[in-house]
């Protein structure tokens, strides 16, 4: 949009509003910004709209490429200028990809190969019919990725620990940090151990160097080129570079250039999840994902859940200048859930110029933080309420929990809610006051104390509740902030489908690493050579 839009924005923000004064005035305000989607409430009205403001969001809205933009990303443009690639994860959760075609090549069938593929390498592992280089079945998998590859498989294991029915234990590897892969293979048997290596490249170093100290762990202990090749398994688009680590084409599950590392869940990076969940359980995970697909596509838009999201966060980031978005899963198994977002948000969104390369003129993705309820309540909690800052959050809720400690999770419930009230309310000093002398204090303790205790409210808050946090909801929540996240994209007019500022890092390692290693290191900056230089003399 053009800086008449975002002037326009931060025009209407400016005008006060209280959340207090808005829910006294309307009895109706919770249902009037409220919405159902594939069994997701969302509750909006704690946000700092009216109906003038939500309208000219709106307006904003169908005022941008929006429309043309998804219906390009469904046709398999190159949405994904700067790489040249179709934007095409949605279509790994179809129900019906037959026929399905990109560029003139048929790629309906490699999808339903691929899933037959996880299918019965899943079967196998469950029903013990994998067997290990020395006829053991084998009892631990380890994946190795990192970013897309790592942080979507794990999350949402973590989250579907309640659908866990492997007989196989899962170990995850991404940090290059030595210690990862060490702890990981301490207690574990090469014989009855399978790997999988998870990089589209095969050439990402993380995931290179911990696959080779893997491997370099099996000749340790014995084993031959075929022992290897029986016990390794990968997910890339590069044939030949995993041919050449010793993985056989048998063992080599695809991954496409449609498909960015972040929207990678849905392929065979979900596998580590189906192992653990088990096929059915899988297929359902695709299923509540390619529900909330058809939401975002078929909604109007102010029935539409992801676009709303959107909607909001541009409305803080560039109608108030909020910088940071809090992610609150009140779920002890959604704990991962932030983690994952910020890759998703801040990878994608996280840009400076447009489409056409040319300077952005305001601010784009916000920062992504939180923790699982009610732990935050006891740290980050008092500066959301307190601080002068502004925070918008999401509040995330399963109805139904997967324990039988029913009054906890009411208990938990009524904590998330509360929280969500007190933001929107806050103390008074008049209230704060009343409390301190209801509470025994003389006028002088009452007025000295009472300024403490005041939080200003007004802090906007979502609130969703699902169902239960089972496969289907964990689907179309994922699909939910995938869709917010391109939403958002496309206001802002960028590509949230590439990651060069992530390349930068990796490129001068490399040369740090030669320093490291006794390289020259006089064509680095005096910052770098200094710190090289205290790392070699304390080494």
């Amino acid at each position: 949009m053009s800086a008449s839009h975002w002037s326009a924005l931060k025009t209407l923000a400016a005008q006060p509003l209280s959340l207090r004064q808005a829910f006294a005035a309307d009895p109706n305000r919770a249902s009037r910004y409220s919405m159902t989607a594939c069994g997701i409430m969302l509750d909006y009205s704690k946000n700092l709209i009216n109906e003038q403001s939500w309208q000219a969001l709106q307006q904003l809205a169908q005022q941008s490429p929006l429309q043309q933009q998804l219906q390009a990303m469904l046709a398999g443009e190159k949405i994904n200028n700067t790489e040249q690639r179709a934007v095409w994860h949605m279509m790994l959760r179809k129900t019906d990809v037959s026929g399905l075609t990109l560029d003139g090549e048929e790629v309906g069938s490699q999808i339903l190969s691929c899933r037959a593929k996880m299918t019965a390498l899943v079967s196998q592992l469950h029903n013990g019919e994998y067997k290990g280089y020395s006829g053991k079945a084998i009892t631990d998998l380890i994946w190795v990725g990192i970013g897309g590859s790592l942080l979507g498989p794990q999350m949402a294991v973590e989250a579907l620990t309640p659908y866990h029915c492997s007989p196989v234990k899962l170990h995850f590897a991404g940090n290059i940090d030595g210690a990862v892969v060490s702890d990981v293979v301490k207690h574990l048997d090469p014989a009855t151990t399978l790997v999988v290596v998870a990089s589209k490249s095969f050439g990402t170093e993380e995931t290179k160097q911990n696959a080779l100290a893997i491997r370099q762990w099996f000749k340790e202990h014995g084993a031959d080129s075929a022992a290897i090749a029986r016990h390794f398994w990968a997910t890339s688009s590069n044939i030949s570079a995993a041919a050449e680590f010793g993985i056989i084409a048998e063992h080599i599950l695809p991954m496409w250039d449609w498909v960015g590392g972040r929207y990678s869940l849905w392929s065979a990076i979900g596998l580590p999840l189906a192992l653990m969940i088990g096929n059915t359980h899988f297929a359902q995970l695709l299923a509540g994902a390619e529900a909330m697909d058809q939401h975002f596509i078929s909604a109007p838009a102010a029935e539409n859940m992801p676009l709303t999201l959107a909607l909001l966060g541009i409305w803080y980031i560039n109608g108030f200048g909020c910088q940071a978005q809090a992610l609150l899963p009140y779920s002890h198994y959604l704990r991962l859930l932030p983690s994952y977002v910020q890759q998703l948000d801040m990878e994608s969104n996280g840009k400076s110029v447009d489409l056409n390369g040319q300077p952005l003129t305001d601010a784009t993705a916000p920062v992504i933080w939180g923790d699982a309820g009610t732990n935050g309540q006891h740290a980050y909690h008092q500066l959301l309420h307190q601080s002068a800052l502004a925070v918008p959050a999401d509040f995330i809720l399963p109805v139904a929990c997967a324990h039988n400690l029913t009054d906890q999770h009411q208990r938990l419930a009524a904590h998330c809610f509360a929280q969500t009230q007190a933001l929107m309310q806050g103390k008074t000093l008049q209230e704060a006051t009343d409390e301190c002398l209801a509470a025994g204090m003389t006028a002088e303790q009452a007025a000295a104390l009472a300024p403490h205790k005041v939080s200003p409210g007004n802090k906007p808050s979502n609130t969703l509740l699902l169902p239960a946090l089972s496969p289907y909801y964990l689907g179309a929540l994922i699909a939910l902030y995938e869709h917010k996240v391109f939403c958002q994209g496309v206001l802002w007019q960028l590509n949230s489908f590439d990651q060069w500022g992530v390349e930068l890092g990796k490129q001068l390692s490399g040369p740090i690493y030669q320093a490291l290693s006794g390289a020259d290191a006089s064509a680095l900056d005096n910052s770098t050579q200094a710190l090289i230089a205290h790392f070699m003399r304390q080494k």
